[in-house]
């Protein structure tokens, strides 16, 4: 089964400094509708402005992935982790016990746009920590690079979460192919036009799929996505 979750449907705010749609419930948005998927708590698209951000605020038990489209984020926590992060590179930070944290656009002209991703842990009280890594999926297209995993296999982070996490940039007129390990998952499509499995989705676009054990993504006019792989 597929489900689509339309851009245009989901939560919405606007701080002036700071520009948020929420697929699922977050914050003062609140939908008994989409409170997530399975290990999937949190996708937010932000567009954060020149010279702000996200002051240090704590979280605990859950496993954060920041994905950068423009600009840069600037990280900063509690446990000594920092880093500046830009587009082709993934941020984890498993929240553990307890972290502090920030998340500014250090860039005085340049909006910052990203992807922020909850996932509830499998595991809690964990020790925090802070990682950031490079990958080449803009540099080695129309294939699935796993990014996040409960194995940490590969050049993947490891999480502890019951999820994987993909992405691929999609050429005009390419496709992949991914088999779910349990027939769940979430599509999420950041940039372009993708058609999965015959659905049709727009940048902004997310995809809940159910009971399904592959998934074939392509695209006519190019595009890129992250993929959930959600047991």
């Amino acid at each position: 089964m597929l489900t689509i979750r339309a851009a245009n449907e989901r939560g919405h705010a606007d701080h002036g400094w700071l520009n948020s749609n929420f697929t699922f419930s977050f914050a003062d948005y609140h939908d008994s509708k989409h409170m997530g998927f399975r290990a999937l708590r949190v996708i937010n698209e932000d567009h954060v402005a020149p010279g702000t951000g996200f002051g240090k605020h704590p979280h605990r038990d859950m496993e954060i992935l920041t994905y950068v489209l423009e600009g840069a984020v600037e990280h900063e926590d509690s446990h000594g982790g920092n880093g500046i992060l830009v587009p082709g590179e993934l941020q984890h930070m498993s929240a553990g016990h307890g972290i502090l944290h920030s998340e500014m656009n250090p860039y005085k002209e340049e909006t910052l746009h990203l992807l922020q991703i909850w996932l509830l842990p499998n595991a809690k009280g964990t020790d925090p920590h802070y990682e950031q890594k490079a990958f080449r999926v803009q540099e080695e297209p129309n294939k699935l690079h796993l990014l996040a995993s409960r194995d940490g296999r590969g050049e993947s982070f490891k999480i502890y979460s019951d999820a994987e996490l993909l992405a691929a940039k999609l050429e005009a007129g390419k496709s992949v192919e991914h088999h779910f390990r349990g027939g769940h998952g979430w599509l999420q499509v950041a940039r372009g036009s993708v058609t999965a499995n015959g659905v049709a989705l727009q940048q902004g676009d997310g995809l809940a799929i159910s009971e399904e054990a592959v998934l074939k993504i392509d695209s006519s006019e190019g595009g890129e996505v992250l993929l959930f792989d959600l047991e």
